[in-house]
């Protein structure tokens, strides 16, 4: 049967089918785009600001429990005086949804070694968005459930910006920096900061060192 002029018109051609696909895929990764940078932040900060509260319930309180993985709270006052972040083990996506993540292996707040912490600078709260902010002289504020840490910063973060796999920020003693003094042991109690180096998708990382300074016992 020969088909009607009236009968082509009304078939949706391969070339409008495939518009439609691309428009679909299209708005699917728009939406993908908008939570990564809006979503993700919403239920970050969200659960940031409750674990910063269960925490500093549980130390005030031992019937109340410490959140999984938390160990301490980050304070910086150079992002703001209401900055405070708290710090969980392990640098994972499940950690560093929640706050800042502590580099296993690495020493604990206040012990003599490297304590070396991440943090995302865009998405999931993105507590060090204004990292590079961070000048030599700010102070970083670290408190547990028995004291509280100030460290100080040496560096510029903008000027240090290595790659994934330069492990040699997180020894115990980092080569080539002032606290390498020829010892093969650490012999000072130092802090690590890491974070991307741009706002965007990129590999670099951008590295902020200090020293502890002083300790409060509480």
């Amino acid at each position: 049967m020969t088909e009607k002029p009236a009968d082509r018109e009304q078939r949706p051609s391969t070339l409008y089918t495939a518009g439609l696909w691309l428009v679909a895929v299209g708005l699917v990764l728009v939406g993908y785009g908008a939570w990564e940078h809006w979503g993700t932040n919403i239920i970050a900060k969200h659960n940031q600001h409750d674990t910063v509260e269960e925490l500093i319930d549980a130390w005030s309180d031992p019937e109340n429990p410490v959140p999984d993985g938390a160990m301490a709270l980050m304070r910086i006052p150079a992002f703001g005086k209401d900055f405070v972040m708290p710090v969980l083990e392990g640098i994972e996506d499940e950690a560093l949804s929640r706050g800042l993540g502590h580099y296993p292996q690495t020493a604990l707040p206040g012990e003599v070694g490297n304590f070396a912490v991440a943090g995302h600078r865009v998405t999931h709260g993105e507590p060090f968005r204004d990292f590079p902010k961070l000048q030599p002289g700010d102070e970083i504020e670290v408190e547990t459930a028995d004291a509280i840490y100030t460290y100080v910063l040496d560096n510029d973060p903008g000027e240090l910006v290595v790659q994934p796999y330069d492990g040699w920020v997180l020894k115990p003693v980092p080569p080539g920096t002032l606290y390498d003094e020829g010892e093969t042991e650490p012999t000072q109690a130092i802090l690590t900061l890491t974070t991307c180096g741009e706002l965007v998708h990129t590999s670099d990382r951008m590295i902020g060192f200090g020293h502890l300074v002083s300790t409060e016992d509480k």
